[in-house]
């Protein structure tokens, strides 16, 4: 079986453990080699970032230095428009090659609202999707077509993520995290701990550039 790389996109503003935790989980659960972050410039699903595309960027190497399952890809933040997965992932297909096995990381809040994505059908084409579970989320899609969908990709085996290049989802019984973005700035603005929430050198960037005053 060749090892399975996957792709982990966000706003990261700023990175925490409820983003880090789950996915090396999830590495040990199911064999990933490699897990690359890929920070977004233009979120199409959400406001523009607080921190600069620089600061989320460094609070990532911070965070992933001592790490070597984590790699920064910076592509998106080059991009001065949307970033949209199908496009990146499409673009990483063609570097890494049709055979090589490559997923794609969501949670499964993503997961219920994946057709309403830019040109959904095609992610598949070229990854797989690896779903983190969210406690409170559905398992069953909103309508009949996307269930079908669902269920056509659906696997519980983590060697057909190793055997086939793209074209599966598998659901991963990984931990939720009760930690967000937005929980983090809040508490920074209101002068609260968020010592437990994210690495020691993230928190002491953030204290440093004054940032989510």
């Amino acid at each position: 079986m060749t090892a399975l790389k996957a792709l982990y996109g966000g706003t990261f503003d700023p990175v925490h453990y409820g983003h880090l935790k789950p996915v090396e989980i999830l590495a040990n659960l199911i064999g990933l080699s490699k897990v690359i972050i890929m920070p977004n410039n233009v979120p199409p699903h959400r406001p523009q970032p607080e921190a600069t595309s620089a600061q989320r960027t460094e609070m990532l190497k911070l965070a992933i230095a001592d790490k070597p399952l984590f790699e920064l890809d910076e592509r998106e933040l080059r991009r001065d428009t949307r970033s949209y997965t199908s496009e990146t992932l499409r673009e990483w297909r063609q570097e890494q090659g049709p055979t090589q096995p490559l997923a794609f990381i969501i949670g499964q809040d993503s997961l219920i609202t994946f057709p309403s994505w830019h040109d959904y059908e095609s992610i598949l084409g070229n990854a797989h999707l690896l779903v983190c579970r969210r406690p409170g989320y559905p398992m069953a899609m909103k309508d009949e077509a996307h269930q079908q969908w669902l269920d056509r990709h659906l696997t519980n085996s983590a060697d057909d993520l190793h055997r086939t290049p793209a074209g599966k989802i598998y659901i991963a019984e990984t931990p939720w995290f009760n930690i967000s973005a937005t929980l983090i700035r809040e508490r920074l603005q209101q002068g609260e701990s968020c010592d437990e929430m994210l690495p020691q050198a993230v928190l002491r960037y953030i204290q440093e550039k004054g940032l989510y005053q």
